[in-house]
């Protein structure tokens, strides 16, 4: 299916901004207003050969003509950050899904961000925004070694509210020295590897709710799923009913029988599958949803999420 939200934009520029790093400055080519965005907001990039992958908007937020992204070349990748990487060059059109939000920043007068080598990308508009609305904020940014971490120069102005801790000089990032003693009032947004992550879990267990909010770039692990079986799901506007089989995602199964249902990641972190649930009890297997709105049962990634009942009833 086309995604009607994919725009053609056009690579203004390219910059090599640490080892192995790059941001593309991305511009309609007619010179048309962009859709507007808010801190962590992230978009799809539509490469030539068909190949979608999703980066965070890393630039000013209230320059309505231009996005800006960085990409992160992975040698184990699946060959969209090599494309960027090797052939993509001011000038070249490619397709930019509209901005989504699942990291999005919520108010509170004082943050703490903790970043991961490629993970400070979302975390640089929600600096400028704590800085506009004149919030206390500090930020912990690790990396490989000084020269893998992209946007030090851009950091440097904002003096010691800024701690750059490169592993290769000082090792793993003290989490626990950083974040301090749990208290109220304050928010902690991290984005990074997936060790990174699991570490600020954690740090952070002894926290109040829902002060951590973290964005991952690859899917959690998930355990074996509810049902090892087939199980039925009914498209509720077509009346369609199709089965899914053990290792078939219900994105596949409803796009047999004619679902027009959008996706990109196939992993569960982007968001574009999210499809309202009217019956039956879904088996979350996301990294989107919060324990809350997985108990509520309304709605579910059909990219990677199943069933934990015989028969889902969904809003398709």
């Amino acid at each position: 299916m086309v995604d009607p939200t994919v725009t053609t934009l056009r690579v203004e520029s390219k910059t090599r901004r640490a080892d192995g790093v790059v941001t593309l400055q991305l511009a309609d080519p007619l010179g048309r207003r962009l859709a507007d965005w808010a801190p962590g907001a992230h978009v799809d990039l539509v490469l030539p050969q068909g190949v979608t992958r999703q980066y965070s908007l890393c630039g000013d937020r209230w320059d309505a003509y231009s996005y800006r992204v960085g990409v992160l070349r992975e040698p184990d990748g699946r060959g969209g950050s090599a494309y960027v990487h090797d052939e993509l060059w001011p000038g070249d059109l490619v397709g930019v899904g509209a901005p989504r939000n699942n990291f999005n920043l919520l108010p509170s007068e004082q943050y703490l961000f903790v970043a991961g080598g490629i993970g400070i990308t979302p975390i640089l508009p929600m600096i400028a925004q704590a800085d506009l609305l004149g919030a206390d904020w500090r930020l912990l940014y690790g990396g490989r070694s000084r020269g893998s971490m992209a946007f030090l120069d851009e950091l440097e102005v904002h003096g010691d509210r800024v701690r750059v801790h490169p592993q290769d000089e000082a090792g793993l990032l003290p989490l626990h020295e950083f974040l301090d003693e749990p208290r109220a009032g304050v928010k902690v947004y991290c984005c990074g590897p997936a060790p990174l992550l699991d570490a600020m879990e954690a740090a952070c267990a002894g926290w109040p709710r829902y002060a951590l909010r973290i964005e991952r770039f690859v899917a959690a692990h998930e355990g074996p799923p509810a049902l090892e079986g087939p199980f039925e799901v009914e498209l509720a506007r077509t009346g369609a009913t199709v089965t899914v089989s053990p290792g078939e995602s219900v994105l596949d199964a409803v796009r047999t029988v004619g679902a027009d249902t959008l996706s990109s990641c196939r992993q569960g972190i982007c968001g574009t599958c999210e499809t309202p649930v009217l019956a039956g009890v879904p088996d979350h297997r996301d990294s989107l949803l919060d324990d809350d709105a997985r108990a509520l049962g309304d709605c579910m990634y059909i990219c990677v999420s199943r069933s934990r009942t015989p028969r889902l009833v969904l809003d398709l």
